[in-house]
């Protein structure tokens, strides 16, 4: 049993990097396929709209379109149910704000509800962790849409050409399941082993937790993936390889240069590897369903929802988050209105973008969105005069920065904003020219006032809650630590058991990591476990390695017929 009872102490200060945050990474292994679905999604109706001489509808095309780049990293049956969702939270913050737009006349009123309605998407997306872009794109669209002219009359019509682009969007995302059924499943799999190659070749606390994560998310998609295929089962079975390589010692697992091999071979469009069952899983002593059905075990109907309810209760980790985004946003969007600034909804949206689970994270971010809108309103002079010569050019213009702001925004936050910030600016070309200079001053002023009153927030709005969030990880960490061990030293625990067991601690052992990250960026805040934190990682895993080495020697005794 490990020791948790380490003094705590204060987080070390740490300086809020620069030259780091800005560092350009390796494209992420899909780009492609959001930015590509984004811009089929958007140029199907745009060009419809051009040819009906109706470009200045584009605004409300563009909302339903925009939900083309969710749920990319799922399996399309999950897949499916997300964008839906997607869609309709998209219709109804949509709703809200052209209604409030066509009753309401003041700038006022119109900020403190884009702030309220900033802040509710920032908790949805956070608590039901949508992944990315998460709740910009929310923010975006309703904050716009409260400055936009209106009239009662009109908000059903414009609703319609959201949600009519919304489906359009939907079977955008969901339409690749028609040639590559298990191609997200395949995907998560080749990560999984690559990160448990990385893990058996280097083993460490980063490895360790890199290659636990990647299982896990793996197990979670291969489960969401709907009924088990054979190419899921063959998945399934590689998946069981890579976690025995995370539990067991190097000479108790595959080798990784054979992960690595069945990574690239899962990648391709060629069959799945299909090794022999992983020593010691349940699949190997029982039946080839009995992993699923292991995995499935304490899988609840209402689980989702469950997760999202706890996740909105007073006490929650989220609520802090969404607290700072509703001061941000308010803060932001009335100093630009005080500042004269003709959109003000842009620092509003500067603001919800800045926000992340953390103050060193949201620093990080607010540097990325400075530099990245600064250049953009650069490429957007540059670019005007282009797109001013006819609507179907500036349309091309539209897509095209669209795809570009996809492609590049993996590789850095601030370089995907340099083509972000010049679309927004020629999305409002639809509605009508207004003088370039005035825009990019405009963008430039919204900008930095935004990002100002984001950080403001962030070090005024202290979350407390991320260290209770540490305890809360490490006492459940701890407790299910110990239910593994009592299982392991039993002797009549059979290999499901084991496997349960595993999967449990390993489950906790990510929170675990992660709430310790998060916390780890905060400030004025309880002093940190770090020497309990590490004391339990390091006995969670060597209790994972222990599940591993029991279930090899069940594995030999119903060789011999002992078991």
């Amino acid at each position: 049993m490990g020791d948790t009872s380490a003094p705590a102490r204060k987080p070390p200060a740490r300086s809020l990097p620069v030259i780091g945050a800005l560092r350009l990474n390796r494209p992420a292994e899909i780009w492609y396929k959001p930015a590509l679905s984004v811009v089929i999604a958007s140029a199907v109706p745009d060009l419809l709209l051009y040819s009906l001489g109706r470009l200045d509808l584009v605004v409300y095309t563009m909302a339903g379109s925009l939900c083309a780049l969710y749920g990319h990293h799922l399996p399309y049956a999950r897949r499916a149910h997300t964008v839906g969702r997607v869609v309709s939270g998209m219709a109804a913050g949509l709703a809200v704000s052209l209604v409030v737009a066509s009753l309401v006349g003041s700038t006022a009123v119109l900020i403190a509800v884009g702030a309220l309605l900033a802040a509710v998407q920032k908790a949805f997306c956070d608590a039901t962790r949508i992944g990315p872009p998460g709740n910009v794109i929310f923010a975006f669209v309703t904050s716009a849409a409260l400055f936009v002219p209106q009239e009662i009359g009109q908000v059903p019509g414009h609703l319609a050409l959201m949600l009519a682009a919304g489906a359009f969007a939907w079977l955008v995302t969901a339409g690749p399941a028609l040639w590559r059924r298990e191609g997200p499943e395949r995907l998560a799999t080749a990560r999984a082993l690559d990160a448990a190659a990385a893990c058996a070749a280097a083993p460490g606390t980063l490895t360790r937790h890199a290659a636990a994560a990647a299982v896990q998310d793996a197990w979670h998609a291969l489960l969401a993936a709907g009924r088990p295929t054979p190419v899921r089962q063959a998945l399934e079975r590689l998946v069981a390889h890579a976690e025995r390589a995370l539990a067991a010692p190097p000479a108790g697992g595959a080798r990784p240069d054979e992960l690595r091999r069945w990574a690239k071979a899962t990648r391709s469009r060629g069959p799945v590897p299909e090794p022999t069952a992983a020593p010691g899983t349940v699949e190997q002593l029982f039946a080839p369903d009995a992993e699923r059905a292991a995995q499935r075990m304490r899988r609840g109907r209402h689980e989702a929802r469950r997760r999202l309810w706890r996740a909105l209760t007073p006490g929650s980790p989220v609520l802090p988050v969404a607290f700072r985004t509703l001061v941000g946003c308010a803060l932001a969007g009335y100093a630009s209105s005080a500042l004269g600034v003709g959109h003000p909804y842009w620092a509003v949206v500067t603001a919800a973008s800045v926000f992340q689970p953390n103050l060193s994270l949201s620093w990080n971010r607010g540097l990325q969105r400075t530099v990245g809108n600064l250049l953009g309103v650069l490429v957007f002079a540059a670019v005007i005069p282009l797109a001013r010569t006819g609507p179907l050019v500036l349309l091309l213009c539209v897509l095209s920065f669209n795809f570009a702001a996809e492609a590049l925004i993996t590789r850095n936050y601030w370089l995907g904003s340099v083509a972000v910030t010049p679309m927004a600016l020629l999305v409002l070309e639809f509605g009508g020219s207004a003088p370039a200079g005035v825009l990019v001053a405009d963008r430039a002023l919204d900008t930095v006032v935004g990002v100002v009153a984001a950080l403001a927030a962030a070090v005024a709005v202290t979350n407390r809650r991320a260290a209770g969030r540490v305890e809360k990880a490490l006492a459940a960490a701890e407790e299910v630590r110990i239910c593994a061990e009592r299982t392991v030293a039993d002797p009549a625990a059979g290999a499901p058991a084991l496997a349960t067991a595993r999967r449990e601690l390993t489950s906790a052992l990510v929170e675990l990591r992660d709430a310790g990250d998060v916390a780890s960026g905060e400030w004025r805040q309880r002093a940190l476990p770090e020497e309990a934190l590490l004391a339990a990682e390091r006995a969670g895993h060597r209790t994972l390695a222990a599940t591993g080495r029991r279930q090899g020697l069940i594995t030999l005794a119903r060789a011999d017929g002992v078991v």
